[in-house]
C-alpha cells in the first residue's frame, strides 16, 4: 500500500533539520542531533542511522550545503549550511506542518 501524499509524519526530520539550521546556523550532524534534543528533550530523539541519509539527501535536493571544517574539539567534521531553496522548503514544509497540526487537533477536539 502506498503512502498516504498528506501523511507528513515521516517528512519531519527534514523540518526539524532545516529549521535548525536556519535559527543556528551551520552545524555538524553530531550539532544538529543536540540541538533537537537540547530544544525538545527526550520526546524527539533524532538517530545517527536516519540522520546522515536525510542530510546526504537533503544535500542533493539543494536543501543545504555541506563544507568540511574543525568541530569543537578540533576533529574534522562536515558542516552543513541552509541554501536559498532550502529556506523556500523550510517555508512550505512549516505551512503543511501548521495544516496537519490543526487539523489533527480538531480531530482531538471532536467529543465522542
Amino acid at each position: 500500500m502506498g503512502k498516504h501524499p498528506n501523511d507528513r509524519l515521516q517528512g519531519t526530520l527534514d523540518l526539524l533539520v532545516l529549521k535548525s539550521l536556519a535559527s543556528r546556523g551551520a552545524m555538524h550532524g553530531y550539532g544538529i542531533t543536540c540541538h533537537i534534543k537540547q530544544v525538545a528533550g527526550e520526546t524527539l530523539r533524532v538517530e545517527e542511522g536516519s540522520l546522515y541519509p536525510a542530510l546526504h539527501r537533503m544535500a542533493q535536493e539543494g536543501w543545504i550545503s555541506a563544507a568540511w571544517g574543525a568541530s569543537e574539539n578540533n576533529r574534522r567534521a562536515r558542516f552543513y549550511s541552509i541554501t536559498d531553496a532550502g529556506r523556500k522548503q523550510l517555508s512550505a514544509e512549516e505551512q503543511r506542518w501548521s495544516e496537519l497540526t490543526a487539523a489533527v487537533s480538531k480531530v482531538m477536539a471532536t467529543s465522542h
